[in-house]
């Protein structure tokens, strides 16, 4: 057996948790593009000033970082429409990943865990784990090869996800059978042990390739989504990095941009090893229907009427800049791509978005509209003093495997504690800092994955994640 002092042991400071400030690697400006290879192969060419462009380099070109992209486990109802070509499965996953990279944008999988739409309404089961729905071991064990086994082929062909979703707005749990999907169950035995197998095999990987994959967790609706997480959290369901919010005007009033910003708030000082994003939103830039899809929102609010390219615009910079105030990380809108075409979806001809894309009509880039939301230059609250990175000197020891951690600013005179938690929130070990370095031996720790929590006053002022590896 090989000893501790023998075996390579290494601290990865994953920095990436931690907001610093708003630029291109710190906050997240992203776009669902889960549509845009069906579009592509339905005729859609989509244009800036007239001219056909790569979508990626559209989006790119405007200042998108990330590309989030749903998986389906087997979405065979395809092979009844139009060319009878399937999407979101793993195929078209990873010739949407490669674009993305190719376009220098980072990458949230969403792994819708169902074979169809996933969403508050319903989980179902994959058909393939019908049989097992029941035996919550052996499908725990199911979602777990998956998981893995889907995340190990993209590794082999360098498309892995920077960010992966367990589940799409798992209000309800997730893996329903037909029967419990029928009506309200949520059991938190059950619901636990599938999010922490799914979890596990994220982690796996992760190890496996030696590359960070963050993990989400993904509620709908600002006005519950601290219920949830606290419900997740007490039932031991807490090694994720992420909460995502799915906010809509239409679906979720009457709760405001501001109420918003005060939930991610308290999200983020209740849990300041999780980051927060706004990981679905959108509003309409016309009322029109162009197709005879219906479109699925209709509603506009007060203050951001009539329907119009500048008032999607708007919307999308208020409520980024209340992301950026309240200490989220992230806004990610759903479905900017999803042009009206000649084919079918599953209930009509043409796209139930069109008109909340950031495209007209023809396929052409709305200038001004909604995409400069994602270049717009945003304001940082200096109300509060921050603290980050550049506050602390946080240095590894690698010949005495300790922490050193020193804050040189005299600026503030009073008492720091420094705290090594676990997943679970549990203090391992903790010092105190007052201008002078502190060590933290983590010899003894096992090797995995920590929080980094530095308090003032009894309050959270920063938190990173620690790799022991």
């Amino acid at each position: 057996m090989q000893s501790r002092s023998i075996i390579q042991y290494t601290l990865c400071i994953l920095f990436v948790i931690s907001y610093t400030g708003v630029n291109g690697q710190d906050f997240f400006f992203g776009a669902d593009q889960s549509y845009v290879n069906e579009m592509e192969d339905c005729s859609a060419q989509y244009k800036e000033n007239g001219i056909e462009k790569d979508v990626y380099s559209i989006y790119q070109d405007h200042g998108c970082n990330l590309t989030r992209l749903r998986l389906w486990h087997t979405p065979s109802w395809y092979d009844q429409l139009n060319e009878g070509n399937r999407y979101s499965d793993l195929e078209d996953v990873m010739k949407s990943i490669r674009r993305s990279k190719n376009a220098g944008m980072q990458v949230l999988l969403d792994f819708h865990l169902s074979d169809n739409w996933a969403d508050p309404s319903k989980q179902l089961v994959p058909s393939a784990w019908l049989s097992v729905v029941e035996e919550v071991d052996l499908l725990g064990d199911s979602l777990y090869q998956y998981i893995y086994k889907t995340l190990t082929h993209l590794y082999q062909n360098d498309l892995l996800p920077e960010m992966v979703q367990i589940g799409n707005e798992t209000n309800r749990g997730i893996l329903l059978s037909p029967e419990d999907n029928q009506t309200w169950t949520l059991e938190w035995s059950r619901n636990a042990h599938l999010f922490n197998r799914a979890i596990q095999a994220v982690r796996t990987v992760s190890q496996e390739s030696a590359i960070p994959i963050q993990v989400m967790l993904h509620v709908a609706d600002p006005s519950k989504s601290e219920w949830w997480i606290n419900e997740f959290i007490q039932n031991g369901v807490s090694d994720f990095d992420l909460i995502g919010m799915s906010y809509y005007w239409a679906w979720h009033k009457p709760t405001t941009i501001p109420e918003t910003g005060q939930v991610i708030r308290r999200l983020r000082t209740a849990y300041p090893d999780k980051e927060v994003i706004i990981v679905e939103t959108g509003y309409i830039w016309t009322t029109d229907n162009f197709d005879n899809a219906n479109n699925i929102i209709s509603e506009t609010h007060p203050d951001y009427e009539p329907a119009s390219p500048l008032n999607q615009k708007k919307w999308l910079i208020d409520l980024t800049q209340e992301v950026i105030d309240q200490g989220g990380r992230g806004v990610i809108y759903w479905e900017p791509s999803w042009v009206s075409t000649p084919c079918w979806n599953q209930w009509d001809q043409g796209s139930h978005q069109e008109h909340a894309t950031f495209f007209d009509f023809d396929h052409n880039l709305l200038l001004p509209g909604g995409i400069e939301w994602m270049e717009h230059t945003y304001s940082i609250s200096t109300n509060t003093k921050n603290f980050n990175k550049n506050d602390f000197s946080i240095q590894w020891k690698s010949d005495s495997k300790r922490l050193e951690i020193d804050y040189p600013s005299n600026q503030f005179n009073q008492n720091f504690r420094i705290d090594i938690l676990n997943y679970i929130g549990q203090s391992l070990m903790s010092d105190s800092l007052n201008n002078n370095i502190t060590y933290l031996d983590l010899v003894e720790l096992p090797l995995g994955i920590y929080v980094l929590q530095i308090t003032r006053q009894g309050k959270t002022v920063y938190a990173e994640k620690l790799m022991l590896k």
